[in-house]
């Protein structure tokens, strides 16, 4: 990780991993597009604003190229007043504090913070103004076999009230196996409040539409327990039974309400901070696979429910149940909840985080 609290790292450039000026200018930084692509053709675009990864693209098992992920085909579409008022953090990164602060209210050392409640009463992935909506610094980029590129940002003391001058290293990095390696570091000069996660929306079907038909299953005993505002309890509550039971491969669609889809968080069965395999998706039509590993204790599935952007890729249309979310983090509120895995992090400790999306072919 770049040196916390000296001065920044230039911005390299390596023209073999595309960098591409968008002509925007945000706050006074310029948006850039970083493309990565491996030696199979699979292609990578992300925006150094909200670390946004807006494009995807795959062979599925026709051969064809396939974008994966929702998005835009430009980027002003992602500032377009419309998009924003129904904002659904459509592929970017979430911080300081993924999901739901109960309250929007915490504390630290006996002392309490409150901070915006842009979501009914809770605080919703970081407030008014999060991580999402912020354009990062490109601090290194890599070439050779495995392209990446590093994004860096940094939080200052009192930024939607959290406490601490927080930096955030998020690298990307594009394999020969196409999997997509996501690799998070932080560092506060205080004690602060940390959870993070990106929130793509994935369709693997060739022509996207409802998921419902998309094979989902999720390495998971447990789910959390949530009130009516969506907010983590603090309860575990057995899979066993319910309709949030994918411990075993089956289609989203075969038990969830129609209305509602899933937006819940399964605790995963692994051992705390271990990488392995949290999520696996299949869509029958493309042949294509999504596994998802991750360091991270849980992994929250949303379908989208509330997902309504009009003019995304192509013109298309993207409405609720068109897309699958799969956001590893740690437990959602576990900085009201002591009993879970701690959100806290001191100026003597790195927080961590790694988490791979690995595409494949059904074979």
């Amino acid at each position: 990780m770049v040196c916390l609290f000296e001065n920044k790292s230039p911005k390299l450039q390596f023209m073999s991993v595309q960098q591409i000026p968008t002509g925007k200018i945000i706050d006074g930084e310029e948006v850039i597009a970083i493309e990565l692509t491996n030696s199979k053709g699979t292609y990578v675009k992300i925006f150094n604003y909200g670390a946004i990864i807006n494009q995807f693209v795959v062979k599925n098992a026709k051969g064809e190229n396939q974008d994966i992920v929702l998005g835009f085909d430009t980027f002003d579409e992602y500032l377009n007043p419309a998009y924003l008022a129904k904002y659904p953090y459509l592929g970017a990164i979430i911080g300081r504090y993924a999901n739901r602060i109960k309250n929007g209210k915490f504390s630290i050392d006996d002392k309490t913070y409150q901070l915006a409640q842009n979501a009914g009463e809770n605080t919703l992935h970081g407030g008014l103004v999060g991580f999402d909506k912020k354009v990062w610094d490109i601090v290194e980029i890599m070439d050779g076999p495995q392209s990446s590129v590093t994004l860096q940002y940094e939080s200052v003391d009192g930024e939607e009230n959290f406490p601490g001058n927080l930096i955030v290293d998020l690298t990307f990095e594009l394999t020969e196996n196409d999997e997509l390696i996501l690799s998070y570091e932080a560092e506060t000069d205080q004690a602060t409040a940390i959870n993070l996660t990106h929130h793509g929306y994935f369709n693997l079907a060739p022509e996207s539409g409802n998921v419902k038909n998309h094979q989902q299953q999720i390495f998971a005993s447990h789910y959390l327990e949530q009130d009516d505002n969506y907010s983590v309890t603090g309860k575990l509550i057995p899979v066993e039974g319910t309709p949030l039971d994918f411990t075993k491969s089956k289609a989203m669609g075969q038990d969830w309400n129609k209305d509602e889809g899933y937006d819940q968080t399964f605790v995963l069965d692994k051992i705390y901070g271990d990488l392995s395999l949290a999520s696996k998706t299949i869509e029958e039509e493309s042949g294509l696979v999504l596994s998802v590993y991750t360091t991270e204790p849980v992994a929250h599935l949303y379908t989208a429910k509330y997902l309504e952007v009009k003019n995304g890729k192509g013109g298309k249309d993207y409405n609720g149940f068109d897309a699958f979310c799969v956001e590893t983090q740690h437990h959602p509120n576990a900085v009201n909840i002591p009993t879970f895995p701690s959100t806290i992090l001191r100026p003597d400790e790195l927080y961590t985080q790694t988490t791979i999306y690995k595409v494949s072919l059904n074979k």
